[in-house]
C-alpha cells in the first residue's frame, strides 16, 4: 500500500481573510445656533440629508423638502415664551430659501 494514499498532507492556502464591520460614524453633534435677522432672533438648527427620513413643506418657497435632502429647523427665540411654543413653531426651511427669506416678495 503507498504510503501517502491514506495521509492527507497540508496544503499551501492562504488563511481566509476575516472580514470586520467597518466602525460606526461618530454621530454629528447637534450645532444650535441663534440667528439675529430683522423680523427677530431665531434658533437654526441645520440638518444633514441622512438624518431626514420625513418629508417637510418649506414655508419659503412651498415645495417639498424630500427625505435625504439637507436643510434647516428655525423657530423664534423668546425669552418669555415656554419650550412647548418653540418646538410648536418649529419650521423646516430648505438651505437657501431660509437665507433668502427676507427678500421674498409675500
Amino acid at each position: 500500500m503507498n504510503e501517502s494514499a491514506g495521509w492527507i498532507g497540508l496544503i499551501d492556502v492562504s488563511p481566509r481573510r476575516i472580514r470586520r464591520p467597518a466602525p460606526a460614524a461618530a454621530p454629528v453633534p447637534v450645532t444650535e445656533r441663534t440667528e439675529d435677522w430683522a423680523d427677530g432672533e431665531w434658533a437654526v438648527r441645520p440638518v444633514s440629508g441622512a438624518a431626514t427620513t420625513k418629508a417637510y413643506r418649506c414655508p419659503g418657497c412651498d415645495q417639498e423638502i424630500v427625505p435625504g435632502t439637507a436643510h434647516v429647523v428655525a423657530w423664534p427665540v423668546d425669552a418669555t415664551a415656554g419650550f412647548q411654543q418653540g418646538v410648536e413653531q418649529r419650521r423646516h426651511w430648505h438651505t437657501a430659501c431660509w437665507r433668502h427669506r427676507l427678500r421674498r416678495k409675500r
